[in-house]
């Protein structure tokens, strides 16, 4: 792989995987709800999320869905990967000091439009917290200039 340029899709096959790791922090969430818009009671003010079933703040579950995109722009493919599409399922809540461990697995890959299917799975220790399926667009590699 090209530092400046990911994977392309002829030198992506099914198996190949890479993750991302980030600790979740209340700065984070506090930012993520300036940015998202969302400030939710249930992501922000600890007397009222003890007060529901997750009996404490929970991280935004698009926070953590994020990690996805991370993974797949600076690892693999890489940079220069165009997201298509995405598929999401929120298993379990990521709290404030959680390690979310985001792996993202080659499925299959479709060489002539540079498509690839994606596992997408981040994990809490050994609790899946989000499962889906991601399609993305791979870099095209460019060919060098002549030196003049």
């Amino acid at each position: 792989m090209n530092q400046a340029i990911g994977y392309t899709a002829e030198e992506l096959t099914p198996g190949m995987s890479a993750s991302f790791s980030k600790t979740i922090t209340d700065a984070d969430i506090s930012m993520f709800a300036d940015v998202s818009g969302d400030h939710n009671a249930i992501h922000l003010d600890e007397a009222y999320a003890a007060s529901t079933p997750f009996r404490g703040r929970i991280a935004h579950g698009m926070l953590s869905a994020g990690f996805i995109s991370a993974a797949l722009a600076n690892q693999l493919p890489g940079s220069g990967t165009v997201y298509l599409g995405q598929t999401l399922s929120f298993r379990a809540p990521v709290r404030p000091g959680d390690t979310v461990v985001t792996t993202v697995t080659v499925k299959s890959v479709l060489v002539e439009k540079r498509r690839v299917v994606m596992e997408t799975v981040c994990r809490v220790g050994d609790v899946v917290v989000i499962d889906g399926e991601a399609t993305v667009l791979t870099p095209k590699r460019v060919a060098a200039k002549p030196a003049a």
